[in-house]
């Protein structure tokens, strides 16, 4: 029970990436008070992990319900983790959502501070196409429900090193800088390619009978 608490406690906290969301959502906020910044991170962090709950917990139905074996999200899921990994390993990913966060800054630039809670932050930046697949993936292979409370325990202690991460998002920035967030991507990159690996191989095992 603790392996499956620690795996997927280090593939959801890899694919979420909060030191790499504390920048993005420090930037997203410029201009907001402290109480103002503190409230979107608790609703982006609240709706981030509803959605992934539900997806956990009825997202085995929801493949059912449109023909679609484990075995290939599984291989499927483990691809785009893989193809996650690569993008933070050579800063795709960062570089993605620092033009998103300007973007969006953009549109509402000279307005009343934005609420950024459920877009972008809660998705596509913390409940994104990766987390989705990995709390999937991560439910159907616990079995039985103290399995599954382990997975969402996980999930529930990322968010919450999250919701730490955004409401000290500046303070960080200011402690850290860039090339250390930089550092920190990388080898987080690193870890989550072994991990989307071992999906790819336990889906072809699976499905062939190896």
């Amino acid at each position: 029970m603790i392996e499956l608490f620690l795996s997927a406690f280090v593939t959801l906290f890899v694919v979420i990436d909060p030191p790499g969301c504390a920048p993005i959502y420090a930037g997203l906020t410029k201009g907001a008070t402290p109480s103002q910044s503190r409230s979107m991170a608790w609703r982006a962090c609240f709706i981030a992990g509803a959605i992934l709950i539900v997806f956990a917990l009825f997202g085995e139905d929801l493949l059912g319900a449109l023909h679609i074996e484990l075995d290939s999200f599984r291989i499927a899921g483990g691809l785009m983790l893989f193809l996650i990994a690569l993008d933070m390993v050579f800063e795709k990913r960062t570089q993605r959502r620092e033009q998103r966060a300007e973007k969006v800054a953009a549109e509402h630039e000279g307005t009343e501070v934005e609420d950024v809670s459920v877009f972008p932050m809660a998705m596509p930046m913390l409940a994104g196409p990766g987390a989705i697949a990995s709390i999937m993936l991560l439910t159907a292979k616990a079995h039985g429900v103290e399995a599954t409370l382990a997975v969402l325990a996980a999930l529930v202690v990322v968010l919450v090193l999250t919701l730490l991460a955004l409401i000290a998002a500046s303070p960080l920035m200011r402690l850290f800088g860039a090339r250390v967030e930089a550092v920190i991507t990388r080898l987080l990159g690193v870890l989550l390619a072994a991990l989307a690996a071992q999906y790819v191989i336990d889906g072809l095992k699976a499905s062939f009978g190896l």
